[in-house]
């Protein structure tokens, strides 16, 4: 067992800033409380107050107030010390993200844009688990690893930021490549319950995925794909270095339209008994797949590992503030009529 002490909620220490403006207003009314009196008041109504009103106590109720919000912000704040060593096991399935992020993606027939509209769906499915490992896989004329399989979704979540259409290199839409990454990711873990989610507009532009389908059917991998974008599709915008928007145009100075392609998409889940959905702007469909299919997967259990777990002790602080609050409540800040 340490004593290191750490806070569990630390951000909410910067409600201490507050103290500054209080002690501030606390003092400057003590300073200027007669004044205002006798501003306010009748001369006689004046003497009466004033010779009832004890400074002593009312500067110590004040400082009872600032004790009270400087120990309900260290409380907020959840003060830990003291720890134990636990064995944690964890159990969940494993998810490949796979994520289109070629320049089709930044057609805006779903706002904000294809792509940004994936990320925020991402972000809203990443609080939905609980145990499972996630990874990411980009991709677009190539793919890669973007973020391992993992239950660090803070560290996640910090790779889906990085996505962009600059992410990998080579333009184009590759789906057998992001398949080629999925199977090599899968063959280097022992999970028996492997699960696919690739977001697209299903426009690939290279060879046919669907031989590296059946290797993954063969292998126990299950493809769920979601198509995102409309039928009628839209023009591409891009932005250069300067800054300056301008419509995307083939090799003959053609303007390029994007439309969603969903035949390829359902073809590929159908092949693996996985499900396609065409994400709206209400139901995305990352929630849907993992409500319906992927949360009834059999569990598998992860490798434990010792973790810390500090003792909570934030009831100390809130229990002197709350002393204090009642401290403050029973002290008068007039003199009593035998000691006026």
């Amino acid at each position: 067992m340490g004593y290191k002490m750490k806070f569990g909620a630390i951000q909410n220490l910067m409600l201490l800033w507050f103290l500054i403006p209080l002690c501030i207003f606390l003092w400057w009314a003590i300073k200027n409380k007669e004044k205002l009196l006798a501003r306010f008041s009748r001369e006689e109504l004046f003497k009466h107050i004033t010779k009832s009103y004890d400074p002593k106590r009312h500067t110590l109720k004040n400082i009872l107030l600032v004790l009270i919000v400087l120990f309900s912000c260290l409380a907020l704040a959840r003060p830990q010390w003291g720890y134990e060593m636990r064995e944690i096991k964890r159990r969940g399935t494993d998810i490949l993200l796979v994520v289109d992020v070629s320049r089709s993606m930044l057609t805006k027939d779903v706002k904000p844009s294809r792509l940004e509209r994936t990320k925020l769906a991402i972000r809203d499915f990443i609080k939905k688990l609980k145990g499972d490992r996630v990874g990411l896989i980009a991709f677009a004329g190539d793919a890669f690893l973007s973020c391992p399989l993992t239950v660090d979704y803070g560290g996640f979540l910090l790779s889906l930021e990085d996505l962009s259409s600059s992410t990998v290199p080579r333009g184009g839409t590759n789906i057998s490549a992001a398949l080629r990454e999925v199977l090599r990711q899968y063959d280097i873990t022992a999970a028996k319950y492997k699960a696919v989610v690739i977001i697209t507009d299903g426009e690939n532009l290279e060879d046919d995925p669907m031989p590296i389908v059946g290797i993954a059917k063969e292998k126990g991998i299950k493809i769920f794909t979601i198509g995102v974008g409309t039928k009628d599709g839209e023009l591409i915008q891009v932005t250069d270095d300067n800054g300056v928007t301008d419509f995307l145009k083939d090799s003959k100075g053609n303007i390029v339209k994007s439309r969603l392609n969903e035949s390829l998409l359902q073809e590929i889940a159908l092949a693996t008994g996985g499900v396609y959905v065409r994400a709206s702007g209400i139901q995305f469909g990352l929630n849907l797949i993992y409500d319906q299919e992927l949360s009834k997967f059999d569990k598998m259990e992860f490798q434990s590992k010792p973790e810390r777990r500090y003792f909570e002790r934030f009831q100390i602080p809130l229990t002197l503030a709350l002393l204090f609050f009642v401290f403050e409540i029973l002290i008068p800040t007039r003199k009593k009529s035998d000691e006026s």
